[in-house]
């Protein structure tokens, strides 16, 4: 003898509600796993999170007597056939005080090649308070073969570093590029012009003169 299950109503509608709640769940995880790259990088440009610096339009107002060291770090990735340094591998600045660092970047392949660069700062918590006025990162770069690019960056460090208890004692802070390929034909970005800045020489002077 057959006998069949019957299913309480309350139960199935308790069923739909539930699978309906586990659809609107996994879409909203589709959702957030396309926005969370816009949202991190977002999140770390106005944080400095993960050492992200940060981009100002105007110089620091303060220059405290404290110094501290800015190191360089160049580094290429996925096969880039380009030689990338920095021209000096540190200096020394006045906290506050606008500097101008450079880096090269050459072109060792016998066609055009593209690149475009990320940067971070370390002590990671610093990137809140490493401000750049003017840099060649997320710039799309073209390089002739064997040709030499010059790549300027001015900064400063925010005086107010010194009130966060973590890096009061801060006396070295490492800025790294990195270069990865592209594709495409891309002009170069010419450097744009800048105040008085203190060079990697340390010597004073004016971008674009």
């Amino acid at each position: 003898m057959n006998r069949e299950t019957l299913v309480d109503p309350k139960t199935q509608k308790s069923n739909k509600v539930v699978a309906g709640v586990c659809a609107a769940f996994f879409a909203g995880m589709i959702g957030m796993a396309y926005a969370a790259v816009p949202l991190y990088a977002m999140f770390c440009k106005v944080t400095g999170y993960g050492g992200t610096t940060q981009r100002v339009d105007q110089y620091s107002d303060r220059v405290l007597d404290q110094k501290v060291t800015i190191r360089f770090d160049a580094n290429t990735t996925g096969g880039l056939p380009w030689k990338f340094q920095p021209v000096a591998r540190d200096m020394s600045i006045r906290i506050g005080e606008t500097a101008q660092a450079h880096y090269t970047a050459a072109n060792m392949f016998d066609k055009p090649t593209y690149g475009r660069a990320t940067f971070n700062v370390t002590p990671e918590l610093a990137g809140a308070y490493f401000n750049k006025v003017e840099c060649f990162c997320f710039t799309d770069t073209t390089l002739k073969p064997g040709e030499t690019l010059d790549m300027p960056v001015v900064f400063y460090v925010d005086p107010d570093i010194v009130n966060v208890p973590e890096l009061k004692d801060v006396k070295t802070i490492t800025l790294s590029y990195t270069f990865f390929p592209i594709e495409g034909v891309k002009p170069v970005a010419a450097a744009p012009q800048a105040g008085p800045i203190k060079t990697n020489d340390n010597t004073d002077g004016n971008l674009g003169g």
